[in-house]
C-alpha cells in the first residue's frame, strides 16, 4: 500500500467523520475556483504533502473545479498579493494558512465582503472569524511533544536539579505556533523541570533557531538536559549547535512534522521525538469544506475555536520505540526512504530493514 493511497483511505474516512457521515451535497458544485494558499517553504511539507493532498481530494470530489496554488515563501506582503489576486481570478473559496495570522484578518474580512468562503488552514486566524477552521490540534501537539519528553527525562532518573530545558517556540506572527508554545507550557510549569530559556523562531527558520541555541550552549553548557522545539526544523537547528559545539550526547530534542530528516535524526538516535499529522487528511479533509461551502452546505464542527466552526484532528508521538510501527507500518515513509547510508545501522536496531 503506498503512502498516498493510505493517505486517500484516512482522508476518506476523516472526511465521512466531518460531512456527518455522508458525501453527497444537496446542491453540487461542479466548476468553482479554490484557491490553496500556504505560508512557507521552510517546510516541504507544503509542496510534498498539502496541496498534493488537496488537489487530489479536489478532484475527485469536484472534477471540473480549478484549483490555484500560491506559496508566499513567509512573506505577508506577498500572501496579501497572492490573495487579491486569486480572488481577481474568480476564486469563491480560499484556503488559507496564514504567514501573519493577525494580518490574515483583513483577508478574510475582504473575502467575506466579496462572498468568498475563507477556510483557515493549520494557523488560525483568532481576531476574524473565518467560516470554518482545519488542522491538527496545535495545542495538543504542544503539551504531547513536552510530556514525552518530560517522561523520558524522568525514565532516564535525570535529577531536575541537575539543569533545565531550552524551549524553541515557532513563529511569533503565528496562531498555531502560539497554541504549540501553550501546550509545551502546560506540560513544563508543572514538570519539575525549569526552563533555562526560551525563544520564539522568526518565520520558523531553522537556522535562527540553531543560531540561538548555539548562543545557549555556550551560556549554560551542561546545565541542558532536554530541548524542547515546536517542529522537526527548529529542532533540527538545535542538534546542529549541540554538534557544532561538540557536544555528544546531544541532549533529547523534540521536534513535530515527522519529516525525513527528522525520522533520520531519530534513527541516528539525536533527536528523541517528532508528530507524525499525515497532512494530506487535514487538506482533504480543507477540500471537503470548500466544496461542502460552495454547496451551499454547512460543514460539521466539532467545536468552535477563535469563534470559528472548527475540526481538529489528533496526530501521533513518534520516537524510536514506535517509529517503525507508526511510520513504515502504516506506508507514511518507506524503510528505502530512511533507511540510507549512515542511517541504515540503526534501522537494523530498530528492526526497519529495506
Amino acid at each position: 500500500m503506498t503512502r498516498f493511497a493510505w493517505k486517500s483511505a484516512g482522508a476518506a474516512a476523516l472526511a465521512l467523520s466531518l460531512l456527518g457521515g455522508t458525501a453527497a451535497f444537496a446542491a453540487p458544485v461542479t466548476d468553482a475556483t479554490v484557491a490553496f494558499l500556504m505560508p512557507d517553504q521552510a517546510s516541504t511539507r507544503y509542496e510534498q504533502h498539502d496541496y498534493p493532498g488537496f488537489a487530489a481530494e479536489m478532484k475527485k470530489l469536484c472534477p471540473g473545479c480549478k484549483v490555484i496554488y500560491q506559496n508566499a515563501d513567509a512573506d505577508a506582503s506577498r500572501q496579501q498579493q497572492q490573495f487579491n489576486s486569486v480572488i481577481s481570478q474568480g476564486a469563491k473559496a480560499i484556503v488559507l494558512d496564514p504567514v501573519d495570522s493577525t494580518a490574515a484578518a483583513s483577508l478574510v474580512k475582504l473575502a467575506q465582503s466579496q462572498g468568498v468562503k475563507v477556510i483557515a488552514y493549520d494557523r488560525p486566524i483568532p481576531t476574524a472569524p473565518a467560516d470554518f477552521y482545519v488542522s491538527f490540534n496545535n495545542e495538543g501537539i504542544g503539551k504531547a511533544i513536552a510530556d514525552s519528553l518530560v517522561e523520558h527525562l524522568k525514565a532516564l532518573k535525570v535529577d531536575p536539579a541537575s539543569g533545565g530545558l531550552l524551549q524553541i517556540n515557532g513563529s511569533p506572527t503565528d496562531a498555531a505556533a502560539g497554541l504549540i508554545k501553550k501546550g509545551i507550557h502546560s506540560s513544563l510549569d508543572n514538570s519539575g523541570y525549569k526552563i533555562l530559556a526560551e525563544f520564539d523562531t522568526p518565520e520558523w527558520a531553522p537556522p535562527k533557531a540553531q543560531q540561538w541555541a548555539s548562543g545557549q550552549i555556550t551560556r549554560f553548557s551542561t546545565q541542558i538536559v532536554g530541548v524542547v522545539a515546536a517542529n522537526d526544523g527548529t529542532g533540527g537547528g538545535a542538534i546542529a549547535a549541540f554538534k557544532a559545539a561538540g557536544v555528544d550526547p546531544v541532549p533529547p530534542v523534540t521536534g513535530n512534522d515527522a519529516t525525513i530528516a527528522a525520522l533520520q535524526l531519530i534513527i541516528a538516535g539525536d533527536q528523541y521525538n517528532t508528530i507524525s499529522k499525515p497532512s494530506e487528511i487535514v487538506a482533504a479533509a480543507a477540500a471537503n469544506v470548500a466544496v461542502q461551502l460552495l454547496s451551499g452546505e454547512t460543514p460539521k464542527a466539532e467545536m468552535t475555536l477563535y469563534d470559528t466552526p472548527s475540526q481538529l484532528f489528533t496526530p501521533a508521538v513518534v520516537t524510536q520505540e514506535n517509529l517503525k510501527a507508526e511510520i513504515i507500518d502504516k506506508k507514511i515513509n518507506t524503510a528505502e526512504e530512511l533507511c540510507v547510508d549512515r542511517y541504515a545501522e540503526g534501522c537494523k536496531k530498530l528492526g526497519i530493514t529495506n
